[in-house]
């Protein structure tokens, strides 16, 4: 579509509403923009720190160098680039609706959107395939998730998803096929996350339903696992009247539950509804209300706020570290070689 004739613009720009300028103002009233603001700014502070602490721990203290911990700094530090490098823009384009900062860069902050977004979900399976085999074959463990196997895993979180979004985006095969999308961008200077109907099912089922299945799958077979590994303990307790270690299994059952109940519900949570809409909204004629769709985005966005919360704060090594920070005893030259943990995480 040619877009060089203003006048085509301007008699076809009608069709989308009366603003004729590029960036409208006082689209939202100010009280709701202030509290937008305020709230986005909360949940990017909390995405920037949150994960930056994670990094620095791990980093820092030689006792957290484990294959599993590195997994968990691999993921930090892609939440890390979500919030510092991706969120702030974002939060411009959904409190003014516009993107004042020109195509080009729309097309780089859309490439590195996807993309983390993509590599932060990646990262998620590859730390249940980790714990898969730490909780069901814990004798081989050891043998199976080595550093150079982890490396590899890091490797493909990364590259793969890195291949996919500047793929997609630079060839604009995801807006192949859409009737005005250039139009409504030069008309609105809007920066909107599009995909036509073929991409939509590929973004869906190799993005979100193919790790998602892989995640809920492997969660499943821990639950079911740590459940059998309870029931065994509370029989030879009950053998043994030994009603501290029978409480104690029932207390580890429950631990199991809750943690992977809150792992797999913050997941399904943050990401199921934007996919679904990706996926259907096509097939609606984009339909979808530009602000539902926006809210079901930073949904998304969220689970880079929520991650640090799951695999950082439920950790007790991470909340002694995080002391280590705040205090500034971190500085001390000895304090790589503190005692973190008495059990390996």
């Amino acid at each position: 579509m040619d877009i060089s004739d203003s006048n085509k613009v301007s008699v076809n720009c009608s069709q989308f509403g009366n603003y004729s300028s590029p960036c409208p103002s006082h689209i939202r009233p100010l009280s709701v923009q202030a509290l937008m603001y305020c709230f986005l700014i909360i949940s990017i502070m909390i995405t920037v720190f949150g994960n930056l602490a994670m990094m620095v721990s791990i980093s820092h203290f030689k006792q957290l160098h484990s294959p599993t911990n590195f997994l968990i700094l691999s993921m930090a530090a892609t939440d890390f680039l979500v919030g510092f490098i991706i969120m702030p823009y974002s939060l411009v384009r959904s409190v003014g609706k516009c993107w004042p900062f020109g195509d080009m860069f729309c097309r780089i902050h859309y490439s590195f959107d996807l993309m983390l977004s993509v590599i932060s979900i990646f990262h998620l399976c590859s730390i249940a395939v980790d714990r898969f085999y730490a909780v069901c074959d814990p004798l081989h463990y050891s043998n199976k998730m080595t550093m150079p196997v982890i490396r590899g895993l890091v490797v493909f979180c990364w590259s793969v998803p890195a291949i996919f979004a500047f793929g997609v985006v630079i060839t604009d095969s995801h807006v192949s096929g859409i009737e005005g999308y250039e139009l409504l961008v030069a008309c609105f200077s809007l920066c909107p996350i599009t995909f036509n109907r073929l991409w939509s099912i590929v973004m869906f089922i190799a993005c979100f339903f193919a790790p998602g299945s892989v995640m809920v799958g492997i969660y499943v077979k821990i639950f079911v696992v740590s459940k059998k590994h309870a029931q065994i303990i509370s029989k030879m307790s009950a053998k043994s009247d030994d009603e501290t270690n029978h409480n104690l299994s029932k207390k580890t059952d429950r631990k199991a539950a809750k943690t992977l109940g809150i792992v797999m519900g913050v997941f399904l949570s943050c990401w199921l509804p934007v996919f679904i809409v990706i996926l259907i909204d096509p097939f609606l004629k984009f339909s979808t209300p530009e602000d539902l769709f926006d809210a079901l985005n930073w949904l998304g966005y969220i689970n880079s706020t929520c991650n640090p919360l799951i695999y950082g704060f439920f950790y007790p090594w991470f909340r002694k570290s995080l002391r280590y920070i705040i205090s500034g005893k971190i500085f001390d030259p000895h304090s790589c070689t503190a005692k973190m943990t008495t059990e390996n995480h």
